[in-house]
């Protein structure tokens, strides 16, 4: 009986694991940026993906967790990017939580 509990219990944290390593994918989006728009404390850069949607991605020193995460890119860099993803009416948006690479 504590073998199958202990076994439940296991099952059970992967399967967790799993659910959020799969969550994590839809919040992250790869392309080129297309232009880039400056504001106080960061810049919004256009970003086109391989299945031509287009997100505006707001970069801040705040929201990626100080200015040691904070990386200043350029248009044409190929960019992938995790945050927080919402729909405006007809546009694309992610409010970048993290940098992940910039080519």
């Amino acid at each position: 009986m504590k073998n199958l509990k202990k076994i439940s219990f296991l099952l059970l944290l992967m399967a967790f694991a799993i659910s959020c390593a799969s969550m994590k994918d839809k919040n992250t989006i790869s392309g080129k940026v297309q232009s880039i728009e400056f504001g106080k404390d960061g810049y919004t850069a256009k970003i086109s993906t391989a299945k031509n949607e287009v997100y505006f991605a707001t970069i801040s020193i705040v929201n990626v967790g100080g200015p040691e995460n904070y990386k200043k890119i350029k248009e044409g860099d190929e960019v992938s990017v995790k945050g927080e993803i919402w729909k405006s009416e007809e546009e694309n948006h992610i409010k970048v939580t993290q940098i992940i690479s910039v080519k």
